[in-house]
């Protein structure tokens, strides 16, 4: 289903938002785990830290979805998502280092951490993030909630920190303070790296996953006077959007309404096959390919 001008509008609202509220409280976390010297709190914060720039860059391509292409970026702005992406990435990683080389040394030296202030921190963490999710969760857009998600794993977060703090209050294990950022990293690197994992076949333009270019080739030949196929090429625009491209050698010359007919019946067979965009060049029997001595093409 298309969306409208107005529910475009309304996601990139309902994200605006939450990303003021996820940056505001990021700052707030930042100054608050320093001031009660809770590494815990600094790894959520590290964790929100990326959590924002994914909101900003969500945001920001919410409003730009409806431009289309413009320019020198004739498949519009989509691909920017990546770069967005990897940005976050590189600060997630950055961050999370940072946070365990102080973690690691507290573990074996423990230091005194301000459990009222944590707990008081845990309650504020627990409400904005209910509130960003409450926000999202209403939105009927992908993307909304997707990071309605990320929001519901904040407070379970919060509530793992109010835990500690609470335990913290009546015994002195400090050492948990550490353990419990520690653990937050570790989590946060491993979702790092499945996502950089799944963004690298991206930037290299690989098949995307669930897509069978041997399935799609099978269908296409399968069509009346198509005499064979090649230099097929599927790769993926953005993560969600495939983009298709195929040479297909035709049987014998073809009247215009045939031609429009092989067109159409393609069409249908890729879309079967979730392609977003496809290019289709069409060689009649003694036509030589374009692309024929071009090795990377084949």
């Amino acid at each position: 289903m298309v969306r409208s001008q107005s529910d475009r509008e309304g996601s990139a609202k309902g994200i605006r938002l939450a990303f003021f509220l996820n940056t505001g409280f990021t700052i707030l976390e930042i100054v608050g785990g320093f001031l009660t010297n809770s590494t815990a709190i600094l790894a959520d914060a590290a964790h929100d830290l990326g959590d924002s720039f994914g909101l900003g860059q969500a945001w920001y391509f919410e409003r730009l979805a409806g431009r289309g292409r413009r320019g020198a970026y004739t498949y519009g702005y989509r691909r920017f998502s990546l770069l967005g992406a990897l940005t976050s990435a590189v600060f997630l990683l950055i961050s999370s280092l940072f946070i365990l080389s102080r973690a690691v040394p507290r573990i074996i030296h423990p230091e005194h951490s301000n459990a009222p202030g944590m707990v008081v921190l845990a309650f504020i963490g627990v409400a904005v993030n209910g509130l960003a999710m409450k926000k999202l969760a209403k939105d009927s857009s992908l993307s909304s909630r997707t990071i309605a998600l990320h929001f519901l794993e904040d407070i379970l977060g919060w509530v793992a920190v109010l835990l500690v703090a609470s335990i913290l209050l009546v015994k002195d294990i400090h050492f948990l303070d550490p353990v419990l950022a520690v653990l937050v990293t570790l989590y946060v690197l491993s979702r790092l790296m499945t996502n950089l994992r799944s963004m690298l076949p991206i930037f290299l333009q690989a098949v995307p996953k669930g897509i069978d270019v041997a399935s799609i080739s099978s269908d296409i030949e399968k069509i009346a006077h198509v005499r064979g196929v090649h230099h097929i090429h599927v790769w993926s625009l953005d993560g969600k959007r495939n983009v298709f491209s195929v040479h297909i050698m035709t049987d014998r010359n073809l009247a215009p309404e045939e031609y429009q007919r092989l067109k159409e019946e393609v069409r249908q067979v890729v879309e079967r096959h979730g392609i977003y965009h496809s290019t289709v060049e069409i060689e009649f029997p003694e036509e030589v390919c374009r692309n024929a001595g071009d090795a990377t093409c084949k």
